[in-house]
């Protein structure tokens, strides 16, 4: 019986702790993601993104499927025109096989904030 209370109480305690570990990894999955803000150019063989504020370029990977649709209903005459976005991704290391190799990180987007031709005063416009 009192082997039994024992068992008990260690399977309650690692109950406990498997369900706080789960917690904590669910937490850091949403602060890992971040609000970026800059430029994104679009074509056949390039979806990049370029941060105004560090100068650092990215590879882009569309999750939500809704930046390169809004990017292609501006109808411009030649790919790679950058326009100014905000969006909810965060951002992985890039696969070294695929195109994106040639990138440190890749930018996943999984919420497109805003897209605009204009851009904006300040570091991205210069």
């Amino acid at each position: 019986m009192k082997s039994f209370k024992h068992a008990s109480i260690l399977l309650f305690v690692l109950s406990v702790l498997f369900v706080s570990c789960q917690h904590k990894a669910g937490t850091s999955q949403k602060d890992n993601v971040k609000i970026i803000k800059g430029l994104y150019s679009y074509g056949p063989e390039l979806k990049s993104f370029t941060d105004c504020e560090e100068g650092r370029e990215y590879w882009v990977a569309d999750s939500a499927k809704t930046l390169e649709l809004a990017y292609s209903k501006f109808n411009f005459e030649k790919p790679y025109e950058p326009v100014y976005i905000e969006a909810e991704c965060h951002i992985i290391k890039s696969d070294s096989l695929m195109v994106s190799s040639d990138f440190d990180s890749t930018l996943v987007v999984t919420k497109l904030i805003k897209i605009t031709k204009e851009i904006p005063d300040g570091p991205c416009n210069q």
